[in-house]
């Protein structure tokens, strides 16, 4: 670290949020200039640091964050405003809902392709699909683009702080978490899932779905399977790391 990037507030959280950017980008899991990933960085989870105004993610480095609070109503007027949508989804979901500590919003294609279904929830169709069992909230009264009240509505329907994963209907996820390792990961892992899911479904065969009791069990041994998520990160910053990205400047 340099003297400059000493003097920056929450420089590590930084530097993870834009390793998740940039890993996030390689997967083809981005919408352009769109999408938004946000960190609480203070108590009561107000102030948040989030990607500047579209900007691709796979050039977003860790001194590109904003640091945003969401109970200030000059942020949009400000020189380095975030994305309007940004403001309203993310600035609604850290004023209104504390647990909501991380937030990574997507349209990846799997996903979105499931939030297109009739029946929006993911089944426990496999492993990786079983660790989202009864962890999900489904939005299904998308109201269009999401300035404050959209955002402000959405916010509201995370109140079960075990429900960390929103399919938004017709628009794409919302994941949360406590960091940015455990909220990537689950992010990751939903798009992986959602992809077996639909890739099953277009067999047109019967799908063997495990049992609430079994995926209630998975769910539960992958949520307390030790520093997963933590790891997942640190291996994909050393990739980064590696290839001499200057996603850390």
């Amino acid at each position: 670290m340099d003297g400059t990037q000493a003097n920056i507030e929450h420089w590590e959280e930084r530097v993870d949020l834009a390793a998740a950017f940039r890993w996030t980008a390689r997967l083809n899991m981005h919408e352009g200039v769109s999408n938004h990933f946000s960190l609480a960085v203070n108590d009561d989870g107000t102030k948040f640091l989030m990607n500047p105004n579209q900007v691709h993610f796979s050039r977003i480095s860790a001194s590109d964050m904003l640091l945003l609070d969401a109970n200030d109503p000059d942020a949009l007027n400000s020189p380095n405003a975030p994305d309007p949508t940004a403001w309203g989804l993310h600035g609604g979901l850290h004023r209104y809902c504390a647990h909501a500590r991380c937030a990574m919003h997507i349209h990846s294609i799997h996903a979105t392709v499931l939030a297109c279904l009739q029946d929006k929830i993911l089944p426990p169709l496999d492993q990786n699909a079983a660790m989202f069992f009864d962890r999900q909230v489904v939005d299904d009264s998308y109201g269009g683009l999401a300035f404050e009240e959209e955002g402000e509505r959405c916010a509201q329907l995370f109140t079960d702080p075990k429900k960390k994963v929103m399919i938004m209907g017709n628009h794409g996820i919302m994941v949360i978490g406590d960091t940015v390792a455990e909220t990537f990961n689950r992010m990751y892992f939903f798009e992986r899932a959602c992809e077996v899911y639909i890739r099953a479904l277009q067999t047109g065969q019967p799908l063997s779905i495990l049992p609430d009791d079994i995926a209630a069990k998975t769910a539960d041994e992958i949520e307390n399977y030790p520093e997963q998520d933590i790891r997942h990160l640190a291996e994909l910053k050393g990739i980064l790391d590696e290839e001499g990205s200057n996603y850390a400047s």
